[in-house]
């Protein structure tokens, strides 16, 4: 069951049925959105992972692990990140809290900040390890040499990626270069890699991540420039080998992002204010409300509209013309992103989105397991529409065996909606394991990575064809636990030239 947090100084949103959870919203910050300015929208990335799974939390005093921090503490945190935060939805499993420049997500084990513009994600991180320490129940550990922080708490592994910047220029802290990114990275953890994948001269994402039972830098000898970790590139197709292993995170971890630039000006108008509040007006029969019954932001359909009157009985409703929630659920639904995960499928699932002025969407999802069997997964969507600098993200973790739906379908139907001119996809898939114990023979083992090996050439075929669209890169690697594939995608029609390709050097 999917509930709605209320952290203190928050306050619940006038948008909402009676009978459905109220949200929580900051309407301190919401006051002060605009993104009116160009800005930079491919999202910094963060996962930090204290405990391999939430069943893991065998070293952690306290059985809600990161989900026991309070809201504040938080705040806290990303006031160095500088970004705010607009709502929440809490559930069992998974807190997603939307923020002023993207998302975070809250699970006991694990922490995932996604972060736009000129935020200073990193500068959070060092607190993310004390707070883990102080407020979630994690082992204590000596700090790393870094300012502001006494104590903290060894991860279990470090996840930072993002694509190339547009406007790498106007990046500040430690995102001026993906160098200084490493660099601050190695100032915390001993033994991470920094890799960068796809064309130095073309679209390409960068990432860092360490070993399982991550170590922390000593505070007496931390790293110097000029011994700071290599970034390793990764140009060209790799095979991918299939090996028995020990998974480097839980069983079914599995992460899909979908990262697109140049979109197309008609589908971007989508999630402009004045479009939304015409597609608003348009159906608009406003709802038959009492003074506690108001707009169900959280509705993944438009079914719940079905009580109306004409508009000679009562006025527009105001939140249908001004940004946020309200007409955040009108452009979920009309865009489709409603039905990647349907409501007629997850019931329990929600989605929280929020529409900017004058332009610009983001929208966080939490989707339980239908059967209840399994964890709440999350996904996220970012919209920048403006032609000078338009860019759309997708992510989400949701297991492809849960939606019933292949990964090349989700890919399909996201990319429908934003019809981008170039598009890259990343996916992170814990790799499958053997398990010694129970004395599988090795003609077993051999037929069963022959099937995996099957299994995963008919997915990468699928993935490879999308419609309308001609792959050009498509590179696969074989992390330590974990197998990583990366696909760049170029509209077959597009003439637009070559890729911003961001800062010049590492």
């Amino acid at each position: 069951m999917v509930n709605i947090g209320i952290p203190k100084h928050y306050t619940t949103s006038p948008s909402s049925f009676s009978a459905t959870p109220s949200l929580t919203i900051n309407r301190e910050v919401t006051l002060d959105l605009d993104s009116s300015n160009a800005f930079e929208g491919p999202e910094k990335l963060l996962e930090v992972w204290f405990s391999p799974s939430p069943q893991a939390l065998t070293n952690c005093s306290e059985p809600a692990g990161l989900k026991a921090v309070p809201a504040e503490i938080w705040k806290t945190m990303l006031d160095l990140v500088s970004c705010k935060v607009l709502s929440i939805i809490e559930s069992e499993d998974v807190d997603a809290y939307l923020l002023s420049e993207s998302s975070m997500f809250v699970f006991p084990h694990k922490l995932i900040l996604k972060t736009c513009g000129t935020t200073t994600l990193l500068c959070g991180l060092p607190r993310i390890l004390e707070i883990a320490a102080i407020y979630g129940g994690y082992p204590r550990s000596t700090a790393p040499a870094v300012r502001g922080i006494a104590i903290a708490t060894a991860p279990y592994r470090v996840f930072y990626s993002r694509k190339n910047f547009l406007f790498p220029d106007r990046q500040r802290g430690p995102h001026r270069s993906w160098r200084d990114e490493v660099t601050s990275l190695d100032k915390l953890f001993v033994g991470g890699s920094a890799y960068m994948i796809g064309k130095m001269n073309g679209e390409h994402w960068y990432l860092y991540l360490t070993e399982p039972n991550t170590l922390l830098t000593p505070p007496a000898s931390p790293r110097e420039i000029e011994n700071e970790t290599e970034t390793k590139l990764l140009p060209l197709p790799t095979q991918l080998p299939l090996t028995n292993t020990v998974r480097g995170c839980e069983g079914e971890d599995e992460t899909l992002e979908i990262l697109m630039t140049d979109l197309d000006e008609e589908n971007a108008k989508q999630f402009y204010l004045d479009h939304a509040s015409a597609v608003a007006a348009d159906r608009h029969h406003p709802f038959r409300r009492s003074d506690q019954d108001h707009v169900d932001v959280f509705s993944n359909t438009s079914s719940d509209t079905s009580e109306i009157i004409s508009d000679e009985d009562e006025g527009f409703p105001e939140e249908l013309t001004t940004e946020g929630h309200a007409l955040g659920s009108i452009v979920s639904d009309n865009c489709g992103l409603s039905n990647v995960y349907p409501k007629s499928k997850y019931p329990e699932a929600r989605i929280d989105a929020y529409l900017f002025t004058p332009c610009g969407f983001s929208a966080n999802g939490v989707v339980p397991d239908p059967d209840g069997e399994k964890a709440t997964h999350y996904f996220t969507v970012h919209v920048t529409p403006e032609p000078v600098c338009s860019y759309a993200s997708f992510e989400t973790n949701v297991p492809a065996r849960q939606t019933g739906r292949q990964t090349a379908d989700i890919i399909d139907h996201v990319v429908d909606i934003f019809k981008p001119a170039r598009f890259s996809v990343t996916l992170f898939e814990a790799k499958p394991t053997i398990d010694d114990k129970e004395n599988i023979a090795d003609l077993d083992a051999l037929h069963e990575v022959k099937v995996m090996e099957r299994k995963a050439a008919m997915r990468n075929a699928k993935v490879d064809c999308v419609k309308g669209y001609r792959r050009i890169d498509r590179i696969v690697h074989d992390l330590d636990g974990y197998d990583l594939v990366f696909r760049y995608y170029e509209r077959n029609d597009w003439k637009g030239g070559a890729p911003r390709i961001g800062e010049k050097g590492f």
